[in-house]
Formats: structure tokens, sequence, C-alpha cells
């Protein structure tokens, strides 16, 4: 089963704002990320806030989700990300929107999680990765399993209902079992969204660069996993509507539905990247710059146009819904839609593609590989 989503039709954007910080970075993360220190935190603040201020006048909307990742957004504490939430409702409105925040299991407190609640914050992601002990430690994480379900225990006394929890697949000797095992701990700690992610090994990260990719399953083994889990997953009621992400009807990320309906968003913070009025543009990856500039805004590089037809396509085809040429010829009037769906019925009839009630789709199969 399959979570159809909503088209998203009206002016509004999501916004998405890059926090920096980490106590600590783990030997497989690619994130630009700086160790967190209270000053710093302090300056990085007030320029988000004068930033979206900024945004308001040149990119003037609604904003309707509101996303802080990281990095460890948690580690800027209530106070601060209260004072941005301020200055997001006074410039984008913010009315009824999806407000959510990364945490770490490890650097989570309960009264943080009650005045990160009071502040605004309506949904919340804990970067667990798994539920096995050994694969936590070769991960490098600094947290339990007892501590992700004791975080996600105090958030829901706090009065939160929409909570993801991270898995990751592909770890070193990760088993059909280990990933089970993962997926039973999520279950039990009654949250209402994951994600699956297949570890990445980047070449510029300590992972890259000590041979841990020799330790990984082979593509073969990682296909298994990652259907594997996909099928455990809905059979408790985790549909997938995207490759990686997985929900309960009702709770899939609004927010990062955007990106991948080709939605408007814009991206705040050092490293974080925009696509507003057909044009995608990024911060440097440089927190200093981005502290320093009288207007981070000048900091703004240009990354070429984006919501052409091949990103529209590439996109969609990420979920589980796929794309519908009546939308997809509204959004993109001028593209031979016609000619692609002649060019898909080749895939479709060696089994690489489906047609749904006219909606295409890549099989699972082929994500299994493609990932």
């Amino acid at each position: 089963m399959s979570m159809d989503l909503p088209i998203i039709r009206e002016q509004t954007a999501g916004i998405y704002i890059h926090v920096p910080f980490c106590t600590a970075k783990c030997p497989y993360c690619n994130f630009y990320s700086v160790k967190a220190d209270e000053v710093l935190m302090d300056a990085y603040t007030g320029q988000i806030c004068r930033a979206l201020e900024n945004s308001a006048r040149r990119w003037p909307r609604q904003a309707d989700t509101l996303y802080f990742g990281g990095g460890t957004p948690i580690l800027l504490g209530a106070r601060r990300i209260g004072q941005i939430l301020d200055v997001a409702r006074r410039y984008f409105g913010l009315e009824h929107a999806e407000i959510t925040l990364e945490a770490n299991p490890a650097s989570t407190l309960e009264q943080t999680l009650q005045e990160l609640y009071a502040a605004g914050i309506n949904r919340l992601s804990f970067g667990m990765q798994s539920a096995d002990g050994m694969e936590l430690k070769r991960l490098g994480r600094r947290h339990t399993a007892q501590e992700a379900a004791l975080a996600v225990a105090h958030a829901q006394k706090a009065g939160f209902t929409n909570i993801s929890l991270d898995l990751m697949l592909g770890i070193p000797q990760q088993t059909v079992q280990s990933v089970e095992k993962s997926i039973a701990f999520c279950v039990e700690t009654g949250v209402s969204h994951i994600s699956a992610y297949l570890l990445k090994i980047e070449e510029d990260t300590p992972f890259g660069r000590d041979g841990t990719a020799d330790c990984c399953p082979d593509p073969d083994i990682q296909a298994e996993l990652y259907l594997h889990a996909v099928n455990v997953l809905e059979h408790n009621g985790f549909f997938q509507y995207e490759i990686s992400n997985f929900a309960r009807p009702g709770f899939h990320s609004r927010h990062n539905c955007k990106y991948w309906l080709g939605a408007e968003y814009l991206g705040l913070g050092p490293a974080a990247h925009s696509l507003m009025a057909g044009q995608r543009f990024f911060f440097p990856r440089d927190l200093g710059r981005f502290l320093s500039a009288k207007d981070p805004l000048s900091l703004l590089q240009d990354d070429g146009p984006g919501g052409g037809p091949a990103e529209y396509a590439m996109l969609g085809l990420r979920l589980t819904q796929g794309i519908c040429r009546e939308e997809a010829a509204a959004r993109c009037p001028d593209y031979d839609w016609d000619g692609l769906w002649q060019r898909a019925r080749i895939m479709i009839r060696a089994g690489y593609m489906r047609l749904e009630k006219g909606r295409l789709l890549l099989s699972n199969s082929i994500l299994a590989r493609l990932l």
C-alpha cells in the first residue's frame, strides 16, 4: 500500500534553517557543521533572524512548513529557537505550519523538550540510526537505544504527537535480524514516522578514509535489507511514501514533500540550498562569512534554474505515488510528456516501471538497486 500525498498548488513556501553546530561529528557525516559554542550560537541566531527579514522583502510569501536541520539543532536551545520562530511568524505567517526540529537522543533533556513544544515546535526527528548496540558503536553514535526510547517518551509527555525516528541500512555487519530488531523498537515507542536511509560512504569523512566501505554489506545484501525493511514497516502500519520515508496515515513530512513535489523552499544558514521563483541558490559552507556579512543574502551563490521537467520527473519518481501525465503537463506545459510516456512503456514491459491509475511509478526492486 502506498500513501497518496496532496498536490501542492498554493503559493506557499517551506523554510529550511541549517543549524551548523554539533558536540562532535559522526564518522559518516558529510553535512557542514562546527563545534557548538554559546557565543557563535548567539551570533548565528541573530543572523538567521536578519536573513528571514531580508528574505521576506525579496520573496514575499506565506510559509506553511519550517524545518530546523543540521548539525544538531536542539543545541540552540528553546530560547534561541523561539526567537527565530517569532521572527519567522512575523514575516512568513506560519499559520497551521508543520515546524520540525532534528534532535540527537544523547543531547535531549526533558525540560528542553517541554520548552521547545511551548515555543511552537510541533514535530521532532530523532537521529537514532539503530536499536542495536554494536551498530550504534560502529556508527560512532554516543547514545544507546534506551536513551532514544527515553527521549521519545519525554517528547510524548511534553505533548508531541508527530515524532520521527531515523534508521540506517547497510551498516557494517548489519543483518536482516538486526534491521527487524530496530524496526520493532521504533514501533514499540509509538512514533508516527520512520526514515530508513542506506549508509552512504562519502570520501571526505573518517569512514571514507579508513576502509569502512569494505566492511559494509555488498550491494545485493543492501538491496535485500532495504526491501525487507519496506515490507516489515508496511506490516507494522508504516506506509512508504518516498524511497526512504514511511509514515502512519496523515503523518508524512509535509516539509520534505515540498522538495519532491517541486514546491518552493527557502534555505537559510551556511550550506543551505533554496528553490525560489524558479531559481536555485545556496549559501557557502562557511559560518565565519555568514556571521560577518552585513546582509547574509549577499553571500548567496547562483545554482541555475530549478523546477524543470527533468527535475520534476526525477524527484516525483522518488515518491510511491509517482508522476501523473496531466499534472506534469500542467506544471511544465512545453515538455513532450507524451514522448516520455511512450519511452516509459519499454521499461514497463521490462519490469523496471509500473503504470497504475494513470501514474508512472518505479518498481521497488529497481529503487533498491538505484540506492
